[in-house]
């Protein structure tokens, strides 16, 4: 039934942070295709707001990451999902889609499952690398989830919890080839100079303990390479303390900083210093090599660090199960460190060339009609 002469079907989805919110985007355009009638609530970002989305709360005010972060917002974070809880035990959605964000979704999803709401989880926790004991949460949340990653299905199927693989979203939205040079005439960037773009995340805690760091490796790759540009983008939000740590770093004026354009910044550069997530995917997708980077609370990288069933933490070596790139975690991350690795891209073009190759194989794989895929699933969903 698509909804012709009845009332308006409901869909409540919850994206967390701000990669979550362009997975829920694409997500919505399926349904919107596949229902013409749907109404979805919640709690998104401006990805969904612009498909018409309502959002009940802003989606900043779950984007946070770390355990002594989320501790220090917990009673807030709580009181939301209480209240959201309960608004959707009122209005009794048709389902609920839980998007990424698994520390606030899954408990949510088992809450309303558990009360008779069919349950969505888009994007497999990383149970295959972090907290395997998750698979219990999942298993008692999730009526279905959907994959991005091809090998997950089956891992699910062994534990009972039914599962489809949909391709990343990704991987459609970026180009096999990008266009370097279009990308830097849109950013004002030189044609011609060595270009590296500075991704040190989309949360404000991220930034506090990456931006200085990634600003003072920058001031030793231009004392190295004095051409060298760079591209900072943020999203426009955390812009005024990306702006402050900027001024008090020895890059002051010397950085571009961009509001969000993150696509456009990693089309347009050489190589990029990148915060552990889901940017250093994207950065695969645009081809570029990386240095991949994370610093956070010390107690709260002890805590995931016990917890880390791979030795790799970004998500193009666990795709790939090597270290096609170097990560540089906590301490390992000192801005002599950062530049030397960076630099190194900027000077090694063969070893630039396998990257390229493996990061292309890489995003074919992931090349999939998400929108479609999710519909499908969750059509499925709803006649069971």
């Amino acid at each position: 039934m698509t909804g012709e002469g009845a009332q308006a079907r409901q869909f409540a989805l919850v994206a967390g942070e701000p990669s979550g919110d362009l997975l829920a985007g694409l997500l919505l355009d399926g349904l919107q295709r596949r229902f013409a009638d749907v109404k979805t609530v919640g709690i998104g970002g401006p990805q969904m707001l612009a498909r018409g989305f309502e959002s009940w709360w802003p989606q900043e005010k779950l984007a946070v990451r770390g355990y002594i972060e989320v501790l220090r917002h917990y009673a807030e974070i709580a009181a939301i999902r209480r209240q959201l809880k309960a608004r959707l035990l009122r209005e009794w959605p048709e389902l609920f889609i839980g998007v990424d964000a698994p520390d606030f979704n899954l408990d949510l999803e088992a809450g309303l499952r558990g009360r008779g709401i069919k349950t969505v989880h888009f994007v497999c926790p990383s149970i295959w690398a972090w907290r395997a004991d998750r698979i219990e949460k999942i298993r008692a949340a999730a009526d279905h989830v959907l994959c991005i990653f091809p090998f997950e299905p089956a891992l699910l199927a062994e534990q009972g919890v039914a599962a489809s693989y949909v391709g990343h979203p990704l991987a459609n939205v970026i180009p096999l080839q990008p266009d370097r040079a279009e990308a830097r005439r849109a950013l004002a960037l030189s044609s011609d100079a060595p270009v590296v773009a500075l991704l040190p995340g989309s949360r404000r805690s991220e930034l506090r303990y990456l931006a200085a760091r990634f600003f003072s490796a920058a001031a030793l790759m231009q004392r190295a390479l004095p051409a060298i540009e760079f591209v900072a983008p943020v999203i426009p939000s955390l812009r005024a303390e990306a702006e402050q740590l900027l001024a008090a770093s020895p890059m002051a004026g010397r950085i571009k900083l961009v509001d969000g354009q993150s696509h456009a910044a990693l089309a347009a550069c050489d190589a990029t210093l990148i915060a552990s997530g889901t940017a250093t995917l994207e950065a695969a997708l645009f081809k570029r090599p990386m240095v991949i980077a994370y610093n956070m609370n010390r107690v709260s990288w002890h805590l995931m660090h016990r917890q880390q069933l791979q030795p790799w933490v970004g998500l193009p070596n666990i795709l790939c199960g090597e270290f096609v790139v170097p990560e540089l975690l906590q301490d390992a991350a000192t801005p002599e460190a950062l530049a030397e690795a960076t630099l190194a891209w900027l000077q090694e073009p063969a070893r630039v060339e396998v990257v390229e190759r493996k990061f292309t194989a890489m995003h074919v794989q992931l090349q999939r009609d998400t929108p479609t895929l999710c519909a499908d699933a969750i059509q499925k969903v709803l006649q069971g």
